[in-house]
């Protein structure tokens, strides 16, 4: 396993794609073992993608840019903008706001961060933001949507630990809830001490207008009740409701708001088809290193380490997530979540906390990677697309990253944060 690690460390600092970099890491695992024929990295990439919990994803990912394409991103920012553009700070809590809407369509932060960074950061600058915020507010802010049902990573914790995808999309929405209350509360006492729209914040709208941006808005915000309701009546599993989300998308595109034609659709299908080719590749590769942990009882290994510094529940817990903040900073969350999942859960169950509690931690803390250096996956979309350096990202990033710790910290201690809607409504 020592050459596994070395091959891994030495292809990730030459920035080989990370799908590679996982996949020729472990197999030359294989090739050291005189028992195992080579043929069985082949055969465990294509088994590894062949399980029915996996079609979420590209039904998931499908239905997100459709809804993208159908006018729904714009009608929910209206709708984000009725809501908080009289606060100081305005198109800060805005993006906010929308990331949280957001989390119930489209599921990847990293789509998300993007999307905003196009569209809000430019009213920032208008507005007197400061670069180095705006881009933390953008990128903090898409870390809510990986949170809210249907989050790409709960799927993907649920495959790989065989935990319940459903469970772990109602647990998502107390967590996600507060993860976005937090990072506003946090904008405003920084937006408050900076004076920005200090001076020209408009009216608050009136109760009728913000009624009518929320009629414009009911079909999008309509879809995650519908979602979560579905699955939690067995109406449908998260696969099938993934395929429904695909029918409701274009309904809605194409007869509900009709912004949708047939030339956004071959784009949304195109776009759709990039991001699962990276993202099953990656599963694919995952497939081969899980295999090889598992045969070389790896997670057995991990276990007795840790337990051998304390067997105390809470010290491992704390353990474990230190070590997954810390993998956060240098691998996408994908990969953390296919290649650490199969290590971790087997520890955390026989410490005794629930594997949906776990799933939420998990995702929120490989999520946070996603915005530090030096991999930070979302961190590196907003300033490339807004010309940002990192070294301003990085200053500004503080607080944020303060009141995701505090977030986890409070997680951690009231579990049923997370278990309560699960374990009343499944």
């Amino acid at each position: 396993m020592l050459l596994v690690l070395i091959v891994f460390m030495v292809l990730l600092m030459l920035n080989m794609p990370i799908a590679f970099t996982i996949g020729i890491s472990a197999s030359t695992y294989i090739l050291q073992q005189p028992t195992l024929p080579f043929s069985l990295a082949v055969q465990r990439m294509v088994v590894g993608t062949q399980a029915f919990p996996l079609l979420a994803v590209p039904f998931f990912v499908l239905a997100g840019h459709i809804m993208n394409a159908s006018g729904i991103t714009s009608r929910l920012l209206k709708f984000a903008d009725a809501l908080t553009g009289h606060i100081v700070g305005s198109i800060a809590h805005v993006s906010i706001v929308l990331s949280m809407l957001m989390g119930g369509i489209s599921g990847s932060s990293n789509a998300d961060a993007g999307m905003e960074t196009r569209m809000i950061l430019p009213k920032m600058r208008e507005k007197g933001y400061e670069d180095g915020f705006s881009a933390v507010v953008l990128a903090y802010g898409s870390l809510v949507v990986a949170i809210i049902p249907p989050g790409i990573g709960l799927i993907l914790y649920g495959f790989v630990g065989q935990v319940s995808i459903g469970k772990l999309f109602i647990a998502g929405i107390i967590p996600g809830i507060m993860l976005g209350l937090a990072m506003m509360i946090t904008t405003y006492i920084i937006a408050k001490k900076r004076g920005y729209d200090s001076q020209n914040l408009r009216k608050r709208k009136s109760f009728g207008e913000v009624l009518t941006n929320f009629r414009e808005s009911f079909w999008a915000l309509l879809f995650p009740v519908v979602l979560v309701m579905s699955i939690r009546f067995g109406v449908f599993t998260p696969s099938e409701a993934g395929a429904f989300a695909v029918v409701y998308a274009v309904v809605i595109g194409m007869f509900v708001y009709k912004e949708l034609t047939w030339k956004r659709i071959r784009q949304a299908i195109r776009n759709t088809v990039e991001d699962n080719a990276m993202i099953m590749l990656i599963v694919s590769m995952a497939a081969i290193l899980g295999y090889i942990l598992s045969y070389g009882q790896v997670p057995q290994s991990f276990s007795k380490l840790i337990l051998g510094i304390s067997e105390t529940p809470i010290i491992v817990l704390t353990i474990i997530m230190a070590f997954l903040l810390v993998a956060g900073c240098f691998m996408e969350g994908t990969v953390n979540i296919l290649v650490l999942t199969p290590i971790f859960l087997p520890i955390i169950r026989q410490a005794g906390f629930d594997p949906i509690h776990f799933g939420i931690l998990m995702c929120i803390l490989i999520q946070i990677g996603g915005v530090t250096p030096p991999v930070g996956v979302n961190m590196f979309v907003v300033c490339s697309l807004g010309g940002i350096p990192i070294e301003s990202f990085v200053k500004a990033s503080w607080p944020y990253f303060m009141t995701c710790v505090i977030l986890i910290i409070l997680l951690v201690a009231f579990p049923g944060l997370s278990t309560f809607l699960p374990n009343l409504w499944m």
